[in-house]
């Protein structure tokens, strides 16, 4: 197998989504750092590689890709017999599991990482919370968590049974966000809360703790 290559800021939250899922499937790469303080990640040969100029992009053989969901799911199907199984092969299970994915990029991942930006970001780099944002943008996240309350009574993971991707693309952010004052929204739903210990506690998300602890 040709050595997969994963170009990426280790803080970013879209390449930790990546990293989880290399490490689930047990899958060894490169890491090759880009350095976005200097803005490598808008100059060449970076943009031969993501267009767009965001974090991260991936190479396997003469395979490139970018967007983080998109890699992720690539090496859940590519490499399905390797690992933890990260997607479900019945149709109708997939389908569920999709839905779910879906709702991350769409109604939890905008709010979440507004949230994130200002109550972990903005602080990192010295500069001022907008407290009237956040009180706006924490209802709308409540309005999602209570979502995922409801759901998780049904099953024990948001895409059903067994812990996929549905559940680990959450990891980045909810990993910010418990070390923020934004964690008394995920810790006051037992399920949501229960959810959140069992998926940041994986083995696999675990490395990426230390990987970014690392750098």
């Amino acid at each position: 197998m040709a050595t997969i290559k994963l170009h990426a800021f280790v803080m970013s939250a879209p390449a930790q989504r990546v990293f989880a899922t290399l490490y689930e499937k047990d899958l060894p790469f490169e890491l090759i750092p880009v350095d976005i303080r200097s803005g490598e990640n808008k100059k060449q040969p970076y943009l031969s590689l993501n267009p767009f100029g965001q974090i991260p992009a991936l190479e396997d053989g003469d395979l490139k890709l970018f967007e983080s969901r998109a890699i992720t799911r690539y090496l859940s199907h590519a490499y399905a017999d390797r690992g933890t199984q990260l997607i479900f092969e019945d149709s109708k299970k997939m389908a569920v599991m999709a839905s779910w994915v879906e709702a991350e990029a769409h109604q939890f991942d905008p709010a979440a990482l507004k949230l994130a930006w200002e109550l972990v970001f903005k602080p990192m780099f010295g500069q001022q919370t907008d407290h009237a944002a956040v009180e706006e943008i924490e209802a709308k996240l409540e309005n999602v968590l209570e979502i995922y309350e409801a759901r998780l009574a049904e099953s024990k993971y948001l895409g059903g049974d067994s812990f996929s991707l549905a559940d680990l693309h959450h990891c980045p952010l909810i990993q910010y966000l418990m070390g923020s004052p934004a964690k008394r929204l995920f810790e006051s739903r037992p399920r949501v809360s229960a959810w959140c210990a069992d998926i940041l506690d994986r083995p696999a998300w675990l490395k990426v703790v230390a990987l970014k602890t690392s750098h």
